[in-house]
């Protein structure tokens, strides 16, 4: 029996092993070397028999080569498997970017305005100002009057600028022109202020310069009208509300009348002075005729030497010369 063993051929030993292996690899994917490495002492039947060393090691070596075939062959299969699938999954994102490129480039073209062949037709003109050319639909023309084109953008600042410089009459830009341009033209182009100021300037400049006057007060400035009739003084300005004399064109005298206060001089109309003088007059005090300065008798005579050398009279407020005699 032993016998029959031996003579068991080593080529149904090898094919008998690589099947084994085979099945063993297919069902757990897992290699145990030690089993294949005992089972070189098996027979074809699975009996265990004694084997010289060198047999053994024969054996082995054929053993070790069968695994490393079965190995090779199943990391080459996972390797196209995956290779497979991940060229597969490339191909499916590609073509899903491809996709929403393209319905990006298709939203993009909807959402741009596509440009018309009358607007690519449109005739374009020369601003003198900016010296640019433009289309025709961004030009301003003073068609009423002289005609010429500018600009829409070097029209509106032209007038801006006009119109701070407080000049109710704009003329028009190009040099060798001398015609104006009217607010009903601007009105779309200018800023809203812009334009409340020019109408404003051009109802000012039709009131005659005799008949307007302005708020003595620095800080106000409103014009007035003077419509003609009765002679008026104090008066009292709609806009800040403050008395001023509107014959004197100042802040308003108290105490005084007009012709007294044009005597004085232009640094005794202080409004602190006028209130010094108003005082002066209910006290009767006295102004030397000389230096103008403010004298209060507490007693005697009524010759007056003041300090600045002169002499008058504190009753008539006349200069004291010899034998005066004070008619009060």
């Amino acid at each position: 029996m032993k016998g029959t063993k031996k003579r068991i051929s080593r080529k149904n030993m090898a094919s008998s092993s690589q099947s084994a292996i085979h099945n063993t690899l297919d069902q757990d994917k897992c290699v145990d070397v030690d089993d294949f490495y005992f089972s070189a002492l098996h027979d074809a039947e699975g009996d265990i028999f004694p084997i010289s060393d060198e047999k053994y090691a024969q054996e082995l070596q054929l053993q070790e080569a069968l695994i490393s075939s079965v190995s090779k062959t199943n990391a080459s299969s996972s390797s196209q498997k995956v290779a497979s699938s991940s060229s597969s999954s490339q191909n499916f994102e590609s073509s899903s970017l491809s996709q929403n490129s393209q319905k990006e480039a298709a939203s993009s073209s909807r959402k741009q305005p596509m440009e018309t062949s009358e607007e690519a037709q449109l005739p374009e003109s020369f601003c003198g100002i900016c010296m640019d050319t433009k289309a025709h639909s961004k030009m301003f023309s003073n068609s009423k009057v002289c005609g010429h084109l500018f600009c829409v953008d070097c029209i509106r600042e032209h007038v801006s600028v006009k119109i701070k410089e407080n000049m109710a009459e704009v003329k028009c830009p190009d040099p060798k022109c001398k015609r104006l341009i009217g607010p009903e033209l601007c009105g779309s182009i200018v800023p809203k202020e812009v334009l409340e100021r020019w109408e404003d300037a051009l109802c000012e400049s039709l009131i005659l310069a005799t008949q307007k006057f302005y708020c003595p007060f620095k800080d106000c400035s409103a014009m007035l009208v003077d419509d003609g009739g009765e002679a008026v003084t104090s008066s009292e300005c709609p806009n800040c509300h403050r008395l001023f004399c509107a014959q004197c064109k100042v802040a308003w005298h108290t105490g005084i009348d007009c012709h007294e206060f044009k005597s004085l001089k232009k640094d005794e109309r202080n409004p602190e002075d006028l209130m010094l003088m108003q005082l002066a007059k209910n006290k009767q005090w006295k102004r030397c005729p000389s230096c103008n300065f403010i004298v209060e008798k507490r007693y005697g005579c009524h010759h007056i030497s003041c300090r600045c050398g002169q002499h008058f009279c504190y009753g008539c407020g006349k200069e004291h010369v010899g034998s005066h005699a004070c008619n009060v």
